[in-house]
């Protein structure tokens, strides 16, 4: 499926620069046709920016697509992996990164790792009738974090109740903080809470000391 896109800029140059960062491919992965051509003008009178029209391929499967995008972003990168595909419903697929150079691709706490995936996920469904949500984790950080995020949600539960005190965890992103609060919602004698701003929102880990009934769940909780 043959799609465009039409740019303007100061120069034929710069549009033809801005639609393909705007798309993510490479030069040659397009064709560029020059709509108007930039005019100086004299003494900045007259002058005209350039307009160029840009198209290109999309595919016409979501794997197909999350792929041709996915590749050209590791490519810039400077990163070779193997990319594996993993349904999850209709709407939804799952993508594992694996191959060396992967710490790049994931970064500080998966903060690399998430930027990829919503680059992705904007590509995809940009312009689309039918949204794709698409999960991006490589060599299982996403799973190995998860796991590492209930165990220290369930040590800090401990320590509130042994304590009978709030425990402030460190600052984490919203999906950090859901994994979080799922993992406490039946704990007993706990309720969780989120507070403070982005990008330094945190869970509180609170110590209901005048629950008498801890197989009841919390009667609010906020999970943001």
């Amino acid at each position: 499926m043959t799609k465009s896109i039409e740019v303007t800029a100061k120069t034929e140059e710069e549009a033809i620069a801005s639609a393909l960062k705007e798309l993510g491919v490479a030069r040659e992965d397009v064709s560029v046709e020059v709509l108007e051509r930039s005019k100086s003008g004299f003494l900045g009178l007259g002058a005209a920016p350039a307009k160029v029209r840009v198209t290109y391929e999309v595919a016409d499967d979501n794997r197909s697509r999350v792929e041709h995008y996915l590749r050209g972003l590791l490519d810039c990168m400077g990163v070779t992996a193997e990319i594996t595909f993993t349904e999850r419903g209709e709407d939804a697929l799952g993508v594992e990164l694996s191959g060396e150079g992967m710490g790049a691709v994931i970064g500080r706490r998966g903060e690399t790792l998430d930027a990829i995936q919503h680059l992705v996920n904007y590509s995809v469904n940009r312009g689309g009738e039918k949204r794709v949500h698409v999960t991006i984790d490589a060599e299982g950080y996403r799973r190995k974090r998860e796991e590492s995020l209930v165990r220290l949600a369930e040590k800090m539960a401990a320590k509130a109740l042994k304590y009978h005190r709030s425990m402030a965890l460190e600052p984490m992103n919203s999906y950090e903080r859901h994994v979080i609060h799922t993992a406490l919602q039946d704990y007993e004698g706990v309720s969780t809470a989120s507070v403070g701003t982005e990008p330094n929102r945190r869970v509180v880990i609170n110590c209901d000391r005048e629950r008498t009934d801890y197989r009841s769940k919390p009667t609010s909780r906020e999970w943001s």
